[in-house]
Parts: structure tokens; sequence; C-alpha cells
């Protein structure tokens, strides 16, 4: 099967008083049909307005400055908006970081739901209504007829985030962004949400661009990831090739922070010194140099995205092959400590603990 989505050297960029904010310089990457690709990075790194760009969701001052996004080699940057429109929520559709914001609170969700459904899918009214009541059956919200009537503010943090995923998926898209859908909720919830987002994906053979700074959700979610930094994409692999043998520093620190079960209190995790750049202002060389422990002269020279066997790394070491890596955590096979470790009383949000 062929790429659902391409994306290919896409460049957003935001208009301030200060200059020009590139956002996202020249990122390009693929998604397969059917298939989840994992996009990760620290906060401020550009995921979320490479998903805002594939939707063509960016605004004033904001612009998609160059490159492409094909979408069924369909170019979706050069759509003019009545044809995106048709497309965005149909063909594709997004779940947004935080469900509380992203729901209208003088709505029912089954009103929100159903107004999708009866413009993309030209449903009269009752049928989307219908409609709505199977979407939250699907996503194994309880008792879906007396649900369909409740505000957003009547439901937990994660019958909101069902909900989201309801919507997004009412019209049946052929691709889905996921922007960090497991944000802000119990760890408890989270793992149902992914569980739920792998049950469905299985069933509708849709494809996933999941968005998060979690490499955990990706080891389990994803067989593809893209690791971003400083609006470039760092570096490509398969999970289990790049978890366990990272080619560019950045990942490498970035795997070496995650807890593991049976650290000893003794052991500390690493953590990537300094802060990312100034988008304003990018570095001429390495964005990641000033922060790197491997750098040398070179560094100074912006590196292209060296092809590793098929592992792609933004990284002058690797310029003559693969380096030898320190092992680090966890491979998608491997366990995860919890986030929380000190916590000894658990459980989903309202289940009674305070």
């Amino acid at each position: 099967m062929g790429d659902i989505l391409r994306v290919e050297k896409l460049e957003t960029h935001f208009g301030t008083r200060d200059g020009t904010v590139r956002a996202v310089d020249g990122v390009s990457f693929a998604i397969p049909q059917g298939e989840t690709m994992g996009l990760v990075g620290e906060s401020g790194c550009g995921k979320s307005v490479t998903a805002l760009s594939i939707m063509r969701l960016i605004d004033y001052p904001g612009e998609i400055a160059a490159g492409h996004i094909l979408f069924e080699n369909k170019d979706l940057a050069e759509l003019e908006m009545d044809e995106m429109r048709a497309i965005r929520g149909s063909d594709i559709a997004m779940i947004f970081q935080e469900p509380m914001t992203s729901l209208n609170p003088v709505y029912t969700v089954g009103d929100q739901i159903a107004e999708a459904v009866e413009l993309h899918l030209g449903l009269s009214h009752k049928e989307a209504w219908n409609r709505a009541i199977e979407m939250l059956d699907l996503v194994r919200i309880p008792s879906p007829e007396r649900r369909v009537s409740d505000y957003p503010h009547n439901m937990s943090g994660g019958m909101r985030q069902r909900v989201m995923i309801a919507m997004a998926l009412s019209c049946n898209p052929k691709l889905l962004i996921a922007d960090e859908p497991t944000t802000a909720l119990d760890v408890t919830i989270q793992a149902q949400i992914l569980d739920l987002m792998r049950d469905l994906q299985s069933r509708l053979k849709m494809s996933i661009l999941l968005i998060t700074h979690d490499l955990g959700v990706v080891a389990e979610m994803c067989k593809n990831v893209a690791v971003m930094y400083a609006g470039q994409i760092v570096e490509q692999a398969d999970v289990d090739t790049l978890f366990r043998s990272p080619q560019m520093p950045y990942t490498e620190g970035l795997l070496k922070s995650i807890p593991r079960l049976g650290m000893t209190q003794a052991q500390k995790l690493a953590v990537i010194r300094g802060v990312v750049p100034s988008p304003l202002h990018w570095p001429a060389g390495c964005r990641f140099m000033r922060r790197c422990d491997y750098a040398f002269a070179k560094c100074t020279q912006p590196p292209p995205l060296f092809n590793i066997d098929g592992q792609n790394a933004r990284c002058w070491l690797v310029e003559g092959g693969r380096r030898a890596v320190s092992p680090t955590p966890p491979s998608s096979g491997e366990a995860f400590a919890p986030r929380a470790t000190d916590v000894s009383v658990s459980g989903s949000t309202a289940e009674g603990q305070a």
C-alpha cells in the first residue's frame, strides 16, 4: 500500500514585530496507509504547528511559506479553502490537546457530533443524532443514549477525550491526527484511551499521525517515528530501530531521560542541558550543537539528513555510517516506570481517592 500522506519540505512561518518565526523549517515525512506514525519532541519544537499546517488551520500572522502537503496525491497547500473544508473533518480529522477547551460548553456533546455529521455526510438531524449515539457507543461511553444529551462539564476528562475521538471519527476519516491525546489524563485513563485508539484503528483501517512528547506512548502505539527539534526532523526510523540504536544525540538524550522499572535510588536520569534556541534566530550550524556532548568543529555547518540503512539522522557523527550507542531505555517491548512512583493511592478521576 502507498502513502496516504506525504509532507515535503514544509515551512510554516509567523511574522512578528521582532522578525520571522520559522516554527516549521523544511519538514518532510510520509505516513503509509493504515499505519501509525509518531511525531515526537519537546514543547516548542514545531509538532503542533506541523499538524495545524496539514489541517490548514494556521491563522494570521502565520502562513505556510513553502512545501507540499500531499494527501492521496492532492496538494492540500494549494487548495481553495472551500475545497479544504470539504476534506477537513471528513477525510482528515484531528483530536486537539485539551478536550475541555475544544468542546463548546453551551452545546450538548450529541449536538456537536451531529453537526459535523450533518455537514459532511448530508444526514438529517435525526439520522445525525442517531449517529452521535452510535459513535459514543463505539468509544465505549456507558449509556450513550443518555450521555448524548450531556454537556461537556457533565463529563470527566477521560469522557471528554472519548467525545473528541467520537467527533473526529464520526465521518469515517482516512487519516486521524491526534495531538497529545492523553495529556492531562490520569495514567489509567491514558491506557484506556490508547487501547481504544488501537482498537478503532484496527477496525476502521485508518492511518494515524500521533503527536506526543511521551516516548512511552510512541513505543505502545507507533510503527514508525520522526523526532523533531527546533523546527526540523532530526531523526526518522521504525520504532524498534530508533529505540535500540538512536543515531542523533538529541534522540539518545530523550531516551536516556526515561525512567525504567528496576532503577535504584543511586541511578540518575540523564538530563539534556541548556534550552531550545529561539526560532527567531536558529543557529547557523547544527541546531542541537550548543546542547550536545558530542559537538565538534564540523557542527558549525548545517548537517543534512543522512540515511543509515533506512534510518535517517541529521548529525555529522553518522556521515561515515552508523555510530555505536550505549544501551538506551527502553525498546518497545520493555516496561516503563510509572510517571509518579511516589503515589500510593491510584485510580481514575472521580473514583474517590480524596
